[in-house]
Order: structure tokens, then C-alpha cells, then sequence
């Protein structure tokens, strides 16, 4: 019986020193478990000598693959990249620094077997945290859980381990501002948590700015809960309610005591609140309107520049040179011509035409009578 396959997901941006670090720390570990893994690292734009150490890393081991996106798409992106390609019955996502401590995946993995299907790892505490950056993140946590419906984990990050059928539901998600916390929740399946103690970063530095963190927690908010919309009408109210209100007192004051001279200095401190107000409030419509806009576009949520160390059925090189681009997924994620699930197919929308890095052992799989699916589960000939 072939022993399941655990996949490592590691987005990395200007990490050269640190890989090296990872790798040698992370293989005693996964060596001592009866798994076969994959180191899936996915390369989000850098540019220093990331790409040149992960090739020199592959030469040396077969289970460490690269995705090399064209540009910088940003972390939650290149997190998406990875659990595409990731061909584990298991999937951990996890940061390149071993802040995520690789001591913990034996726990995971115990978890797992137990019956888990998600298995959330969970700081015990936020001591390495700036207080400002303690206080801002338990604020958010508030926040979002009381008004999303949507209620995350607090301080839990994105290294868990994914069940295959999580990961699968995951890549059907088709949305392209994406906040994994909330969709990791959104998705559901049984989720136990394991708690770990959080290290120094082992080499480089963070790439999580504030103003970063800021737009983060936004995409958070608008992503998973329209509140904010719901606030501003009921504000609205309110001051409308507040001015009818004033109106009666004034005609009240005006019919008892004769007419009076408003103001100037009331009258300025009611223009610019109800003009902040209006400002705010089309600001918060004008978040959601973007994220429909990014929405309808259509565009796929990045573009890969090669693969490298990923077969297809036929043990097919499936790193491809060209800017192969990867669509989004969900219904549009099966072939039109047969209707085999297909991990990067553009869409039924699109022609039968497997130009896709990945979908090329499918187009081999037609030209030969018995098209079958890269990396699926149940690859065996199709009528």
C-alpha cells in the first residue's frame, strides 16, 4: 500500500538565507514519520538569490518543488498558489522563518490520524509582539468574531494542517482579495487545536509592515461581513432623527420666545460633522465597491513563470517554461471537453484547448483516448 503524501506549503519573498535554515531543520523531522513529503515552496517575486537557492536545494533533494509566480502577488495569493499545487493527502501551510516551530508537525500529523480533518496551531501567547502590535491584534479579533459570523481562532496564523478535502474546498473558493483566516473557518470540517510557543524569526526580516497589517485586517472586514454597510444606515438614522428633533426645538423657541439669529459657530460644527460623516461613509461603500470591481474583472489570481519538480501521470516534466496562468477555481475548475477536474483550467467559458502548465498531461491523457487528471485522486481512465 503507497504511503500518503504530506505537502509542505512555503510562500517565501527575499528569503535566501533562510530556506537553507529551514530545509535542514525541517528534514530530521518529517524524515522520522511514515509519510512521503514535499517541500512546495512558492516564490512570490523575489529579488535576491531565493529562486537560484531553491533550484541548487531541488538538484540535491527531488521532494523540494517550486512555484515561481511572475511578480509579487502578495502572501495570501501565493499562499493560494501553494495549496494548488500541492498533491498531499495532508497540506501544512507554514512560514520559512521557523517561527513556526517544525517541532509541532509530529502533533499535527498524531491529530490527523486521530480524525481531524483541519488541525489549527495556536500561539500560547504574543510575548515576541510589540504591545502596540498585541493590543491591535486582540482588538481585531474582537471585532471581527462579533461582526462577521464568522468567528476565527484568535492567534492562530496559517500554519495548521489541511485535510485534503479542506484543501479542495479551499481551491474552489474562487474570490481574488482573499483572507485565509476567515476562509480557512468559512470552509468548516473538524478542527482541533494544538498549541505551540512561537520562535524568533531564524534569518531575515518580517515583510509585514503596519500599513500592511492595516489593509489586511480591512480585507478581513469587508471580505466576511457587511456590518460597516449596515452601521452607516443606521447612523443615518440617527442623525437624521437628531435633526428633526432640533428643527422642533427650534420652531418650539421660535413660536414661545420670537425668532432668533442661529449661530455661525453651531452652524460649522453641524456642516463638518454631517460632511465627515457622508466622507466616511462613502469611503467604507467605496471598499466594497472595489472589491466588486477586483471581483468582476476576472482576472486569474496570479500567473506562474515555471514549475519545477512537479510530474505529471506520465512522469511528465510539469514545470513548463512560459507565464502559465493560473485561473481561478471552483466550477470553472473542470475540463469542458470531458469534465475531469482540472487544477488550473481556465474556465468552461474558455476553448478546449490545454495550454495550461498543468493541464498538459490531460491534453496528453485526450490525444491518447484515456484522458486522466494530474494530481487528482481518482487518476484512471475516462470515457
Amino acid at each position: 500500500m503507497p504511503r500518503r503524501v504530506v505537502s509542505l506549503v512555503v510562500p517565501v519573498l527575499n528569503e535566501e538565507d533562510a530556506v537553507p535554515l529551514f530545509l535542514s531543520t525541517v528534514r530530521p523531522i518529517v524524515d522520522r514519520e511514515p509519510y512521503d513529503f514535499e517541500f512546495v515552496f512558492v516564490n512570490d517575486g523575489s529579488s535576491d538569490r531565493t529562486v537560484d537557492v531553491l533550484l541548487a536545494e531541488h538538484a540535491r533533494d527531488p521532494r523540494v518543488k517550486l512555484v515561481d509566480l511572475s511578480r509579487n502577488f502578495g502572501k495570501e495569493l501565493a499562499l493560494a498558489a501553494g495549496l494548488q499545487a500541492a498533491r498531499g493527502d495532508a497540506v501544512v501551510p507554514m512560514d520559512v522563518d521557523l517561527q513556526d516551530p517544525p517541532e509541532v508537525l509530529p502533533d499535527f500529523l498524531r491529530a490527523w490520524e486521530q480524525g481531524a480533518e483541519v488541525v489549527v496551531g495556536v500561539r500560547r501567547a504574543r510575548s515576541s509582539d510589540t504591545v502596540g502590535k498585541r493590543v491591535s491584534a486582540r482588538l481585531f479579533y474582537r471585532l471581527y468574531n462579533r461582526v462577521s459570523g464568522n468567528p476565527i481562532v484568535p492567534d492562530a496564523g496559517d500554519y495548521r494542517l489541511l485535510s485534503r478535502p479542506a484543501v479542495d474546498a479551499l481551491n474552489a473558493l474562487p474570490e481574488r482579495v482573499r483572507f485565509t483566516k476567515g476562509l480557512y473557518t468559512w470552509v468548516g470540517f473538524r478542527q482541533v487545536a494544538v498549541h505551540f510557543d512561537r520562535a524568533p524569526r531564524s534569518a531575515g526580516t518580517g515583510k509585514w509592515k503596519p500599513w500592511k497589517l492595516w489593509n489586511f485586517a480591512i480585507d478581513g472586514l469587508t471580505g466576511f461581513s457587511t456590518l460597516p454597510l449596515r452601521v452607516w444606515s443606521y447612523l443615518g438614522m440617527l442623525v437624521a432623527l437628531a435633526g428633526f428633533v432640533y428643527a422642533a426645538i427650534i420652531a418650539g423657541r421660535t413660536l414661545l420666545f420670537g425668532a432668533q439669529v442661529p449661530g455661525y459657530a453651531s452652524f460649522m460644527v453641524t456642516l463638518l460633522t454631517l460632511g465627515g460623516l457622508v466622507m466616511v461613509s462613502l469611503g467604507i461603500i467605496g471598499e466594497y465597491l472595489g472589491r466588486v470591481y477586483e471581483e468582476v474583472k476576472r482576472r486569474p489570481q496570479y500567473v506562474v513563470r515555471r514549475r519545477v519538480g512537479f510530474l505529471g501521470p506520465d512522469n511528465s516534466p510539469g514545470n513548463l517554461p512560459g507565464n502559465a496562468v493560473c485561473p481561478p477555481t471552483g466550477a470553472a475548475a473542470y475540463c469542458p471537453c470531458c469534465g475531469a477536474r482540472l487544477a488550473g483550467h481556465a474556465g468552461p467559458e474558455s476553448p478546449p484547448v490545454h495550454s495550461l502548465g498543468i493541464s498538459t498531461g490531460h491534453a496528453a491523457g485526450h490525444a491518447a483516448g484515456h484522458p486522466t487528471v494530474p494530481g487528482d485522486d481518482n487518476d484512471r481512465p475516462r470515457a
